[in-house]
């Protein structure tokens, strides 16, 4: 299960990569065998271009692009689904040797039944968020990407808790635990909100306007936030919008994990316990700062894809805590 984790991870960076260097609309069919199969010759590679030569991006964007360019394109996004498939691999071979040898219990196979049920929603959510940049728009939808994004990370941490369950089943009585379980609770779906932004931001573009901090250029709230109507679309469609509450839901996010991590010192935790709040507290100074350079920089590659990358790892941490101490008694 770790090991799924972990390719869960690798998947939702690399897709990062492939969202960055715009490769995600170079594949315009989603052949779920034979896609597996890249293009093998040059009639095959010509062909794939010739599809894709049909496509919304190719024709309003990428229209000087030659076979080369292409190519360099389609392995991103090929990467990126030959990594679903694997990981449906990885799950399904050991799986059912397991069942075999009934070295399940009935609980833990249901556990593992859900997470192939979370993996095909997430490889179905995929295509249809591609699908959405494919007929007359060259961007995906970011509510569509929203989805994707939030699907593979519900299933990064699901499949964490799990292998977590399995390797740390229990732990001693805490007194004073309650109060710090709500509010790692309440952390984790701060989170998946941030994340939610995130994504909003990633598909809006958004990173590319007010590149200041602390301020939005001249101004903590810029004009721009509440410039459309009515107000809540600015924070579902408004690149200002966006931008502003994905910045302060941050600070939400950096205030709260500081409050936890003053609460759990002073109790008695184990050695996993304070780790994990430990590990939790750096990476959200981690993600912070790395979010305002993204900002600053205007969203380089290698910015964007290490932002996306710490907070999967955040959204880690954050769960392996929560997991730690909800086997604890109060």
């Amino acid at each position: 299960m770790i090991t799924g984790s972990f390719l869960v991870f690798a998947m939702v960076v690399v897709g990062g990569i492939t969202r960055l260097t715009g490769s995600g609309l170079s594949m315009v069919d989603w052949n779920p065998i034979i896609g597996a199969i890249p293009p093998m010759g040059q009639d095959a590679w010509l062909d794939a271009f010739n599809r894709y030569q049909e496509s919304p991006q190719f024709k309003m964007v990428n229209y000087q692009f030659t076979l080369d360019d292409f190519k360099s394109i389609f392995w991103w996004e090929y990467i990126h689904r030959l990594l679903g498939r694997l990981i449906g691999l990885v799950f399904f071979i050991p799986f059912v040797y397991f069942l075999i040898k009934n070295w399940l219990s009935k609980p833990l196979i249901k556990k593992c039944l859900v997470m192939f049920l979370l993996g095909g929603l997430q490889g179905l959510l995929g295509w249809y968020m591609v699908k959405s940049g494919l007929v007359n728009n060259p961007n995906v939808s970011h509510f569509r990407l929203a989805i994707h994004l939030l699907t593979a990370t519900i299933l990064f941490g699901y499949i964490l808790w799990v292998a977590l369950d399995v390797l740390w089943p229990n732990t001693q009585k805490v007194n004073g635990i309650i109060t710090v379980r709500r509010m790692a609770r309440g952390l984790l779906l701060l989170l998946l909100i941030q994340i939610i932004f995130g994504a909003f931001v990633a598909g809006l573009k958004a990173g590319l306007v007010y590149n200041t901090f602390p301020k939005m250029g001249s101004y903590w709230v810029a004009d721009g936030v509440t410039a459309l109507t009515p107000l809540w679309k600015n924070f579902t469609e408004g690149l200002a919008g966006v931008q502003f509450a994905h910045r302060y839901l941050a600070y939400a996010v950096a205030c709260l994990a500081i409050v936890i991590a003053t609460m759990s010192h002073r109790l008695p935790l184990d050695r996993s316990q304070s780790w994990s709040v430990n590990v939790l507290l750096c990476l959200v100074a981690m993600q912070f700062v790395l979010g305002v350079f993204t900002l600053v920089y205007a969203v380089p590659i290698i910015l964007g894809v290490l932002h996306q990358a710490f907070g999967l790892l955040l959204f880690g941490s954050v769960v392996a805590f929560n997991q730690r101490i909800t086997n604890t008694q109060p």
